[in-house]
């Protein structure tokens, strides 16, 4: 590596550390947010709360988003006889999911996820807790706001895996089917009514979602967990979008959206209309306060869904993890097929770095996975393949480096030359020249790292979402999903939390050796004024690993690991390259090649003829002034 490559490297640690850091609101800002957010809920509830649906005929507006908006119900009422009375308890089960429904409202009150282990509880991990979420269906009549939740239907059919739950009242019917797909984690729901033609408003036949839920923390790690955790929707023919995962948002949705997740960072909740949703209203709040343990968040949604008297109206529900396997298999269940794009709710970075682990890493991990091996010895071998796969790059980048350093002694000269700093230009001018008379290109040792960062963000993103290193264990390390802490105390300090990450220890140390291999290997490489500026850089270069071990205490041991054992074959590599080098046959090759082309000196392009253009303008300015 040359000065500009550790000037980059040094830029891009500061502006990921500074976004991380400026990113995460404070205290303070989250209670002033948090209380924002609850007056905004009750001035928008007192403002729905005085403005009743009516028909179009009226002349007064119809609320797009909220279905609780009913007064107090009369005798007249639509199923009036049905809106009182204890719900049942009904279980739909396959091999993947328990869903338990209500016939109070036939809605979901939670659903089991067979096979993976709780953090909170004894059993499997369940979603859209009875306590913690709540689905409102508000269908808009001329005469009254029919809320689903208010009625209490009856069970009219039921086997293993589906449930019909109805309501009637003088030739009139509304009925919700529930019917588990087999082998998958997807719950069809078919809503369909007889007799309510005539009494859907002209224009607003749509169904009023309301749906809530509180994220609680399902991991070891909350904050880790937390960044990762999303309010997640799909627009119509679109790409995939998020809400803020670490601050409060509310987005109003003029698209029409395919689907809406309520997604934690290995578990997701998905709504999927046939017909895409309107108008929809999103929201995210950070929970606060003294009650905020153990939670992540809190999501809202509110939107329409195209209701149709003489036809059903089909949702879905996705009530499992987010797999990036799984979740495309699911997509294919849905009407969209696989354009709904389920799959990325396993987020792998921005479009270079999903290219790199949708195509490379993710199909390595898959083979090395089904192999059987520990998800330890996965990671490992996992990273001694990528390195292998840049060991061209990072050889050109040290031979490039190892070609400067023995030219040192000729770059002194040539300073010697030019000792007053008004010659500057010229003897970099100099130095160019002589790079190119040997066939050195002082950029030769950055691009190959550029090369390299690409794979190193890809995995970054990767790893912390690998659902399959979820409850793994590897050496000290009881979860390779979390931190690992078999350092831990009872009081959290400033920048460290409570615990100690030893993966996390481990790698910040090998980056700090490798930080001091690539300055010792620096040192004799430039001269002058360079020489001097590669000095004042060596301790802010020294800091990076101190900052990286601040930001990584918290993360996926499993990512610390990775970066631990890449850090250990990069000492070793550079270990390997600089015994096999011989400076003096280097040194004689590069005198070969000036000898060969001293009458016919090769053609300096690209990066280095600009550079040296710029120099010659420059030069000619100064001489002008």
């Amino acid at each position: 590596m040359d000065k500009n490559t550790i000037t980059g490297f040094i830029l891009i640690a500061l502006v990921v550390i500074g976004f991380s850091w400026y990113s995460q609101p404070s205290k303070e800002e989250l209670a002033a947010m948090a209380e924002r957010d609850s007056i905004a809920a009750v001035e928008k509830e007192k403002t729905l709360s005085n403005s009743p649906l009516k028909g179009e005929d009226s002349g007064q507006e119809v609320s797009p988003l909220r279905g609780d908006l009913e007064g107090s119900p009369d005798s007249s009422s639509l199923f009036f006889s049905q809106l009182s009375g204890e719900g049942q308890r009904i279980t739909l089960q396959n091999n993947k999911v328990k869903v338990n429904l209500n016939s109070k409202g036939a809605v979901v009150e939670d659903a089991e996820i067979i096979g993976y282990k709780s953090r909170r509880r004894e059993g499997d991990v369940v979603i859209l807790g009875k306590e913690e979420a709540s689905m409102k269906l508000t269908l808009p009549l001329k005469q009254e706001n029919l809320c689903l939740t208010d009625l209490t239907f009856n069970v009219t059919e039921q086997t293993d895996n589906s449930v019909t739950f109805a309501v009637n009242q003088e030739g009139k019917q509304l009925q919700v089917r529930y019917s588990l797909r087999p082998d998958a984690y997807m719950l069809d729901m078919d809503i369909t009514s007889q007799g309510l033609e005539g009494m859907t408003m002209p224009g607003q036949s749509a169904l009023l979602l309301d749906w809530k839920a509180t994220v609680l923390q399902q991991e070891k790690g909350a904050d880790f967990e937390n960044r990762y955790s999303s309010l997640t929707y799909k627009r119509q023919d679109k790409s995939v979008k998020h809400l803020a995962e670490t601050s409060n948002e509310t987005k109003d949705i003029e698209e029409p959206l395919e689907w809406i997740a309520f997604k934690n960072q290995f578990f997701s909740a998905v709504l999927i209309a046939e017909k895409p949703m309107t108008k929809a209203t999103l929201s995210t709040t950070q929970p606060s306060g003294d009650n905020a343990a153990g939670l992540l968040k809190e999501y809202e949604a509110a939107a329409q869904i195209d209701f149709d008297a003489n036809k059903p109206t089909k949702l879905q529900l996705y009530l499992g993890p987010n797999d990036f396997h799984i979740l495309k298999d699911h997509s294919k269940m849905t009407a969209y097929g696989s354009d709904a794009d389920l799959d990325e709710l396993v987020y792998l970075g921005w479009w270079i770095f999903r290219f790199i682990n949708r195509w490379s890493i993710l199909y390595i991990f898959d083979w090395l996975k089904h192999a059987g091996l520990p998800m330890g010895l996965v990671l490992f071998l996992l990273t001694v393949i990528v390195k292998v796969a840049v060991w061209p790059t990072q050889k050109k980048s040290y031979m490039s480096s190892a070609k400067m350093r023995v030219l040192k002694p000729k770059l002194d000269e040539l300073s010697k030359q030019y000792p007053n700093p008004d010659q500057a230009m010229q003897k970099q001018q100099a130095m160019m020249q002589l790079y190119s008379q040997y066939g050195v290109s002082p950029m030769g040792g950055c691009l190959p790292m550029l090369i390299q960062a690409p794979i190193w963000i890809a995995l970054f993103n990767f790893i912390p979402n690998a659902i399959d290193l979820r409850g793994e264990s590897f050496l000290w390390a009881d979860d390779l999903s979390a931190y690992d802490d078999l350092i831990r105390w009872s009081t959290d300090l400033p920048l460290i939390g409570n615990h100690l990450s030893i993966f996390c220890v481990l790698f910040s140390a090998t980056n700090l050796i490798n930080t001091w291999i690539s300055m010792r290997q620096q040192q004799n490489q430039f001269t002058g004024e360079q020489a001097q500026q590669m000095k004042m850089m060596q301790w802010m270069m020294y800091l990076m690993p101190l900052m990286f071990f601040f930001m990584f205490n918290g993360y996926s041991s499993g990512l610390s690991y990775y970066y631990f054992v890449s850090g250990l074959i990069s000492i070793l590599t550079m270990w390997y390259l600089r015994w096999s080098t011989d400076d003096k046959k280097l040194l004689a090759g590069l005198e070969a090649y000036h000898e060969q082309h001293k009458n016919d000196p090769k053609k300096v392009s690209g990066l280095q003829a600009r550079l040296e253009a710029l120099q010659k303008m420059q030069q000619e300015q100064a001489k002008r002034r």
